[in-house]
């Protein structure tokens, strides 16, 4: 991991038991525990990304095909 940050976090009661159970049932310990979540930090952020550009995309076609519309109305009259 080379360098790291420090971070204090707080959970609900239910979380840190359903994670810590989930992490020692497949053999993992404590220290699995920053990485397991860095990994979900890092795919929380790219399903925001994702998301983002998605409606940014989708956006910018639906008012191309507005534009477009709205032109095909007026040099039809």
């Amino acid at each position: 991991m080379g360098d790291v940050t420090r971070w204090t976090v707080n959970v609900a009661p239910e979380t840190d038991i359903e994670v810590r159970t989930y992490l020692a049932q497949r053999g993992m310990t404590k220290g699995d525990l920053s990485r397991f979540i860095e990994e979900a930090v890092k795919w929380r952020l790219f399903d925001l990304t994702l998301a983002e550009a998605t409606r940014r995309i989708s956006s910018a076609w639906i008012a191309t095909r507005g534009s477009r519309s709205s032109r095909s109305v007026a040099s039809s009259n």
